[in-house]
């Protein structure tokens, strides 16, 4: 607020403090700010897993998402501030009890709610998030913006509640597999976005076309007719068989809107081209800062973490703090293992094991890792790496490798068993690379339960 302050000028400085530096500064702060404690037990919500059976969701409201939103509605945000995550049995911020499901621990069944509700985030089955228009042109596939309308009561109450699952995701260290364009992460933290390079990102046939009025009266002429005979637009009335375009433009839901009062009934021509060119600019850039729906979402936020926090990252230091990386590096998982039971590095089967694990595509890795654990990214910073106890560790770390339960039976045609709320893979002593890579893929590609282990 004060253009001097010490807080301002950290601000303005924020692009020279290293990121390691910020999250523990941010650490610090998140737990500081803990507003449940010990004598208080975690709110409990219920999922029923028959409601999205077979990957059919039939409406919104059967989603985890929903079903989820509904029950913590009731919930002060108070309970939901926890303390940072760490140990081997982290405190969440809400446990969840699965119908129908006998589930030990509480760390799997919370991971897996978080994938599953990014995958709905991230599919027809919930509104609040939008395929980015530039996948059109085979650019930024599979990332996704917030839907630009007006929104509802009800549609506020769950992008808050996107917003509350956020700040819940970083204070529970569990990184997020959501692909957001940088335009949504620039909103969070109030950086204004760039007309040009944001505009191109999001929708770069938008940002074609409003280019290609900066030309002659000629091409200007060509775009109208090939806009008259795609929206079937009217004729000029100066000219009846002149095609013309007028100031009208679709939204990213494909409404077509006025660019100004009046705008169907006005047409572009070589003088007001510009201004024609402006409003269509501003239209999308409007939409893409969606005002109303990242108020909503940066409320739910603020509820959980203290938004002045926010001031010092970027928006890509956000993303990372609550999205990590979309791989899986292999070495730093490595170096964060351990061998349980008398098993040891140097022991062939295990040889076998890390030797298949290089032999993956990324998409086999994050397929590994949810099967072990049940979330697809893994944190890639963590406290003990500057030498600190097991008790420093980040969550879901150190993945831990154990033989299997009891011996009956040949290991090669034992299979691979996990106990997600622990990261620990039960391990059977394969006796080649063939069976172990054989193993390995049947448990990531045909587990019949994400949570049986």
């Amino acid at each position: 607020t004060y253009q001097n302050s010490i807080a301002a000028l950290l601000c303005e400085a924020k692009g020279l403090v290293f990121y390691d530096t910020k999250v523990t500064v941010m650490n610090r702060v998140l737990n500081a700010t803990v507003q449940r404690t010990a004598d208080h037990a975690a709110p409990e919500i219920t999922l029923d897993p028959l409601e999205i059976v077979g990957g059919e969701i039939r409406s919104s409201e059967n989603t985890y998402f929903c079903q989820a939103a509904r029950q913590l509605s009731c919930v002060p945000s108070s309970q939901l501030c926890v303390k940072l995550a760490s140990g081997g049995d982290p405190t969440y911020a809400f446990n969840i009890r699965f119908t129908g499901e006998e589930v030990h621990g509480t760390s799997g069944s919370f991971r897996h709610f978080l994938w599953q509700v990014c995958k709905e985030l991230q599919s027809s089955a919930l509104s609040l998030l939008l395929p980015c228009p530039s996948a059109a042109a085979n650019r930024n596939k599979g990332k996704y913006i917030l839907t630009p309308c007006p929104i509802s009561y009800a549609e506020e109450q769950l992008l808050h509640f996107f917003g509350q699952l956020l700040g819940i995701a970083i204070r529970a260290d569990v990184p997020l597999p959501l692909d957001l364009l940088g335009s949504f992460w620039k909103g969070l933290v109030g950086e204004p976005l760039d007309p040009e390079q944001d505009l191109q990102e999001a929708d770069v046939l938008t940002y074609n076309y409003v280019k290609k009025f900066v030309t002659d009266e000629s091409e200007l002429e060509a775009l109208c007719a090939e806009i008259s005979s795609q929206h079937h637009s009217g004729e000029s009335p100066e000219s009846p068989s002149r095609p013309c375009c007028t100031f009208t433009y679709f939204t990213m839901t494909g409404e077509e809107v006025e660019l100004c009062q009046g705008g169907r009934s006005l047409t572009v021509s070589w003088e007001n081209k510009d201004v024609y060119a402006r409003a269509v600019r501003s239209l999308r850039l409007r939409e893409l800062e969606n005002v109303e729906c990242m108020t909503a979402v940066q409320a739910g936020l603020g509820s959980i973490i203290p938004m002045q926090l926010l001031t010092m990252l970027s928006p890509l230091e956000i993303e990372l703090r609550t999205c990590g990386l979309p791989y899986i590096n292999l070495e730093f998982l490595k170096a964060h293992t351990m061998y349980q039971v008398g098993l040891m590095e140097t022991d062939q089967h295990i040889e076998f094991f890390w030797t298949a694990l290089e032999m993956f595509t990324q998409e086999e890795l994050c397929k590994f890792i949810k099967f072990a654990c049940n979330q697809e990214r893994i944190p890639f910073t963590c406290p003990c790496k500057d030498g600190g106890p097991d008790t420093a560790h980040v969550p879901p770390y150190p993945m831990k490798i154990a033989p299997p339960d009891g011996a009956a039976g040949q290991p090669d045609s034992r299979y691979i068993r996990v106990e997600t709320c622990m990261f620990m893979v039960k391990l059977p002593q394969y006796t080649s690379l063939d069976v172990m890579l054989e193993k390995l893929r049947y448990a990531i590609h045909y587990r019949e339960d994400p949570l049986s282990g």
